[in-house]
């Protein structure tokens, strides 16, 4: 059976997914780049270009413990017949001093060691005899063998990493063993993560009827760091001033913050709504995006230096899949990399799913390790966190489409 599609149009005071995502994007600037030393820059963003002062490898060296020769020495050197050579000197690597080996001698020699004047190959170690005041060897060699040569890797005036690298163990290694202390980068974006309401309470407390143990803020601050960002939890009740007063103060110390609950439409405690709409220190945009979970969203900025504020919804699905659409974008701008609608892949549906009309639904399913098929989970509702837990994935349906058959192929985004 075919997906079952309204052709007819739907009316609606409801914006597309995209044009929210655009009112984030045009509202959020990159973080400002500052020199930061290696130890502080695991995850951040290089802002210009990183070149290369000095060649990689500085110096000719071996790549292994053995001889350093002239290859002319041990050309007739087999097992039958080997080649006995005097062994002049030894070179540990970090020695640096001036050695030559001199035509009929060798220099016994460790990986890393600065490769001795004359020598043009080295003789791995396992090939001779591991002789110390004579060595025999078994093989010849070729010019050049086991020797790692000044700038083989990378030439001065290179660029080693480009502006807008996410920097990584690779990528920092790189940069130190180049000679780079520190470079110019965003750090991680200062995300402060808030959740509302009377009826939360700490995780491990006692519950009493009608509190709810506090979820959001972990899962988004989580959410947060796993994008690139790094995040503080904080928790407010349901008066109005206090949620202002919170945020206005944590807009003068974070880069983005992020509200969750409190922004439903026409509920009588929206408190994130309440302490914003009209409130002089913030410019908000409260409003129904046509997407299922997470329709009631809000957008805009706070404080004197204009502090993006992400307000999603409070129930726990609906916060975790618009931080996915919205949130993933704006920590992609703050660090200065270019963002865009995450990535989306096709698979075929393992079991049916229904999906309302006019809305496009984001439903949890579990991608087959090879990527070819995903199963929509039971457990859609927009407080379900078990089914969240369980997932792998987003399966993406069309506003238009309200059924898919199992069998059909379907949009999906991977999550991390």
């Amino acid at each position: 059976m075919a997906a079952e599609v309204h052709r007819r149009p739907v009316v609606t005071d409801m914006e597309p997914v995209e044009a929210h995502v655009a009112r984030v994007l045009a509202a959020v600037r990159p973080v400002a780049p500052a020199m930061l030393g290696l130890a502080a820059a695991e995850g951040a963003v290089l802002a210009a270009d990183a070149t290369a002062a000095t060649p990689l490898p500085s110096f000719d060296n071996s790549s292994m413990d053995g001889y350093a020769v002239h290859a002319a020495d041990v050309a007739a050197a087999s097992g039958e017949g080997p080649v006995t050579l005097p062994v002049a000197d030894q070179i540990p690597a970090g020695d640096t001093r001036t050695v030559t080996v001199a035509a009929g001698t060798c220099v016994r020699i460790m990986t890393g060691a600065l490769l001795p004047g004359g020598a043009d190959a080295v003789v791995p170690v396992e090939w001779t005899d591991g002789g110390r005041a004579q060595a025999r060897f078994f093989q010849p060699v070729h010019k050049d063998n086991a020797i790692r040569h000044r700038g083989e890797d990378v030439a001065v005036g290179d660029v080693l990493l480009p502006g807008g690298t996410t920097l990584g163990p690779a990528q920092i290694a790189l940069l130190a063993a180049s000679g780079h202390g520190s470079v110019l980068a965003r750090a991680a974006p200062r995300v402060a993560v808030i959740a509302t309401g009377n009826e939360l309470t700490e995780p491990g407390a006692p519950l009493v009827p009608g509190q709810i143990w506090e979820s959001n803020a972990y899962m988004l601050a989580a959410a947060v760091r796993q994008a690139g960002g790094s995040a503080t939890r904080h928790r407010a009740g349901d008066d109005p001033g206090t949620v202002l007063a919170l945020l206005t103060e944590l807009s003068a110390v974070a880069d983005l913050l992020i509200t969750s609950g409190g922004v439903s439409m026409g509920g009588e405690h929206d408190v994130v709504k309440a302490a914003l709409s009209g409130s002089g220190a913030a410019d908000m945009t409260f409003c129904k995006v046509a997407m299922q979970p997470g329709m009631p969203q809000g957008f805009g900025v706070i404080g004197p230096g204009r502090t993006p504020l992400l307000a999603l919804p409070g129930n726990p699905v609906s916060a975790f899949v618009s931080f996915v659409l919205f949130g993933c974008p704006a920590l992609d701008a703050l660090r200065g990399r270019a963002p865009g609608p995450r990535p989306v892949r096709r698979a075929e549906l393992a079991g049916p799913l229904r999906s309302p009309r006019g809305r496009r639904s984001y439903l949890r399913g579990v991608l087959a390790p090879d990527g070819a098929t995903v199963a929509p989970l039971t457990g859609q509702g927009s407080h379900q966190l078990g089914a969240l837990a369980r997932a792998n994935a987003l399966i993406v349906v069309a506003e238009q489409v309200v059924s898919m058959a199992a069998g059909e192929t379907a949009d999906v985004i991977s999550l991390p």
